[in-house]
Parts: C-alpha cells; sequence; structure tokens
C-alpha cells in the first residue's frame, strides 16, 4: 500500500513564541522568514535495490532543513522494477504540487499509457528533480535507442558500472546551481553510463571510477553525473544520477545540490528561499 506523508517543519516564529528567548530585534527577521510560502514538492520514492525506507526521510528532512520547502512523501514499499507507485493511479497525481521529485526505481513498467500519464503534468510545465535509479525507468518501447522517459530525463542510460567510490568533477562552477561547491569523491556508489546528453541538456559534473576486473586489467569509466533538462516548452529538469547508497544521500554537499537544483527547477534559487545555512 502507498504510504503518503508530510514533513513538518516548526514555523521560525512559533519556535520564539515557546522558547520565549529570541531578542525584539532579531524577530522581525524570523517573521519575515516565516512569511515565506514554502514550495510542495512531491516525493515519489520505492522500488527496487535501494533502501529507500531510510532514503524518503533522509531527503525530505534534508531539503527541509535548507530551503522554503515543504516535502510531501509518496512511498511505494514494494521492492520490485515492475510495480507501480500507487500515486500515479490517479489522473491528477500531481495536483497542488511545484515540483516533483522522482527517486523511483521501475524499469519494468513498460505501459506507455501510463508512462505518459506520469509525463503529462511535466509536459505541462510541472518542474521536477530526478535521482538515480529515476533515469533507469519506464524502459517503454524503443528503449534503448530512445523512449519519451529519456527525453524527460535529458539522457540516454541504460547501465551502471561496480559500486566504487566516484571521483566527481564540476564542470560550470558559475553555473547557480554548483556555483562555490568543491569536486569530491563518495563512497561506494554506481557510476550511471550514458551516450552523452541531449540537446537541450546541459552538463554540470563528470564521475571517474577506476578499478581492476577479474584478469588484474585496470579499466577507468567516466560519465556525466549532474546536469540540467529543459524541455521545449520550457519545463526545467535538474537530475542526478549519485545517490545509491544511505551514506551518499545523507552527505551534505549532496542534500546541497540536490535543494539547490529543486529551487533551479522552480526559479526559486534564491536568498529568499535558501535558509541562512546554505545561502551561497
Amino acid at each position: 500500500m502507498n504510504s503518503v506523508s508530510r514533513l513538518h517543519v516548526l514555523p521560525a516564529v512559533a519556535l520564539s513564541l515557546i522558547l520565549g528567548t529570541l531578542s525584539w530585534a532579531a524577530r522581525p527577521a524570523m517573521a519575515a522568514e516565516a512569511a515565506v510560502k514554502p514550495l510542495r514538492a512531491l516525493l515519489v520514492i520505492g522500488g527496487c535495490c535501494h533502501h529507500y525506507e531510510a532514503q524518503k526521510d533522509i531527503l525530505a528532512r534534508g531539503i527541509a532543513e535548507r530551503a522554503h520547502v515543504e516535502v510531501v512523501i509518496a512511498y511505494d514499499p514494494d521492492t520490485t522494477t515492475k510495480h507501480l507507485n500507487p500515486i500515479y493511479e490517479s489522473a491528477d497525481w500531481a495536483k497542488g504540487f511545484d515540483v516533483v521529485i522522482h527517486d523511483e526505481c521501475s524499469s519494468d513498467v513498460t505501459d506507455l499509457a501510463m508512462v505518459e500519464r506520469i509525463l503529462a503534468p511535466h509536459r505541462h510545465g510541472l518542474p521536477a528533480v530526478v535521482l538515480h535509479c529515476g533515469m533507469h525507468c519506464y524502459r517503454t518501447k524503443g528503449f534503448p535507442s530512445s523512449t519519451p522517459w529519456f527525453g524527460f530525463t535529458g539522457v540516454k542510460s541504460t547501465a551502471h558500472g561496480p559500486q566504487l567510490p566516484i571521483a566527481i568533477s564540476f564542470i560550470h562552477n558559475d553555473n547557480p546551481i554548483t556555483q562555490g561547491m568543491a569536486n569530491w569523491t563518495t563512497v561506494n556508489e554506481e557510476l550511471y553510463n550514458n551516450t552523452g546528453l541531449l540537446e537541450r541538456a546541459v552538463p554540470l559534473a563528470r564521475g571517474r571510477q577506476t578499478h581492476t576486473n577479474s584478469k588484474g586489467k585496470v579499466r577507468k569509466s567516466e560519465s556525466f553525473v549532474v546536469w540540467t533538462n529543459t524541455s521545449l516548452k520550457g519545463t526545467k529538469v535538474f537530475a542526478t544520477t549519485l545517490g545509491h547508497n544511505d551514506q551518499t544521500v545523507a552527505d551534505p554537499r549532496y542534500l546541497d545540490l540536490v535543494t539547490r537544483g529543486l529551487l533551479w527547477s522552480c526559479d526559486k534559487l534564491n536568498d529568499t528561499y535558501l535558509k541562512p545555512a546554505v545561502k551561497k
């Protein structure tokens, strides 16, 4: 059964009234912060091969701590690649949301009519964030050459390598999403392949892995791991293939990246929506 929950964050003004320790000088600033209308984000999560039960809360809490975003979780506990997240059973599944975070792993959900239902609100302008196995979903007719989902994510990705550290290097340090971010190396992660980004996609970071095969031969692999995509109608999509393991998802650098990408997709990457601790 689908589980939909909301992460509640106590408004700053209410907190000041409870504690009674804030100075009068600080209260106008806190009141202004509380007056920001949070974005409503739907986190669609669940499926095969990942610890989604924990990651749903890590993501929801991490985003809400960094930005004025209320995260609503649509968690599907089914652990196969064939199960459709029940949130999609409704034709108006995205109604009332400002952005959708696709973190599902459903490669064998291939009914084209259902995939078109999932894509419909995005085709009409609803921003999106696509994380990790979200890139490998909905392999309808045309896979691996071309699918509607590839057109949405902005990349063709069909497989991944072994779990090994990924060295991340940012390409555009002047991009508002990645501005000020330093290169880093992950814990063991999966490097998703890709055959190049689609025409309207913009790469933001590369990932490199080095491993030795069973014959002792050293192999080096490289793929884009962070990018943005913009549809012909202007819908903005932020995407990253990082995020297999809990430790990566909980990494402050990862949560900063995802939060900034989400705000960018909604045209809200600014000091109004970023909370003070993560303003760059």
